[in-house]
């Protein structure tokens, strides 16, 4: 899609993109960071990838086995 774009078009979108990049809220890592920690911390008894899924939940589980003979 990029390549069908003129220069001016390309200039066009990247200024608008940047347009919206600059209303974004800052925030400070230290403060984002300790919040992301303490939510990491609060679900991980709710993360499957921690505690895994039960044998009779887990869709992915073969249902059966194949044998060639």
């Amino acid at each position: 899609m990029a390549q069908d774009m003129t220069e001016k078009e390309l200039r066009k979108m990247e200024l608008d993109q940047l347009k919206k990049e600059v209303k974004t809220e800052r925030q400070m890592v230290s403060k984002t960071a300790k919040e992301l920690r303490d939510y990491i911390e609060s679900m991980a008894a709710e993360d499957p990838l921690l505690k895994g899924i039960p044998e009779d939940k887990n869709p992915f589980k073969e249902k059966g086995g194949c044998t060639v003979s």
